[in-house]
C-alpha cells in the first residue's frame, strides 16, 4: 500500500456497562483511551500495543448512554477485541468504577457503526415499551421509537459535506 493511502480500519462499537449506571458521568475519552491501551498491555504486550496503537484512538463516547466507538486497524483489531475482555474497570480522578466493554458491533466505517446502533436503540426503546406502566410513558417511547430514523442521520451527514465541500473550495481560492 502506498505511503500516502490511510490503512483499512475497523471500528468497535461498544457499551461500557459499569456496576452502578451513575458512574457513566466520569467517563472520558482520555480515560478509555488509557484503559483499552493497558489492557492490550496486559493481553499482548509491547508487540499487541506496536500492532494496535498505530491508529488507536476513540472516535466516539457517550457518557450518558455508555456508548463507545474505537478505532484500530483492521489487521490488529482482533488483538484489540480480545484485550477489551480483560476491562473490569475504568479509573477516573483516582476513582475505580468497576464495569465491562460488551462490543454490540465490529464494522468497517463509521457509518455502518452508525447504522447498526439506530437499530440497536430501537430494539432496546421496544423493550423498554413493554415495561411502561403509564399512557404517557409509553407515548414518550414511542415518540423516541419514531425518531430513531436514517433520515436524521442523512440529513446531518449531507450538512456535513455540503461543509466539507464549501471549505474545500475556499482553500482552492
Amino acid at each position: 500500500m502506498a505511503p500516502h493511502q490511510s490503512q483499512p480500519a475497523r471500528y468497535l462499537l461498544c457499551e461500557i456497562v459499569f456496576e452502578n449506571p451513575q458512574f457513566r458521568h466520569c467517563i472520558e475519552e482520555k480515560n478509555v483511551y488509557k484503559t483499552v491501551k493497558d489492557a492490550i498491555i496486559r493481553a499482548h504486550g509491547d508487540f499487541g500495543l506496536g500492532c494496535c496503537s498505530l491508529s488507536l484512538a476513540v472516535k466516539y463516547l457517550n457518557a450518558y448512554t455508555g456508548i463507545v466507538l474505537i478505532r484500530c486497524r483492521k489487521d490488529f483489531y482482533r488483538l484489540l477485541w480480545s484485550a477489551m475482555q480483560l476491562i473490569t474497570f475504568l479509573e477516573s480522578k483516582n476513582q475505580k468504577y468497576p464495569c465491562f466493554f460488551n462490543t454490540l458491533h465490529v464494522g468497517g466505517t463509521i457509518r455502518t457503526c452508525q447504522k447498526f446502533l439506530i437499530q440497536y436503540n430501537r430494539k432496546q426503546l421496544l423493550l423498554l415499551l413493554k415495561d411502561c406502566k403509564t399512557k404517557g410513558e409509553r407515548e414518550s417511547v414511542q415518540r423516541s421509537i419514531l425518531s430513531c430514523s436514517l433520515k436524521e442521520l442523512e440529513q446531518d451527514q449531507l450538512k456535513y459535506q455540503e461543509e466539507v465541500t464549501e471549505a474545500d473550495a475556499n482553500q482552492v481560492l
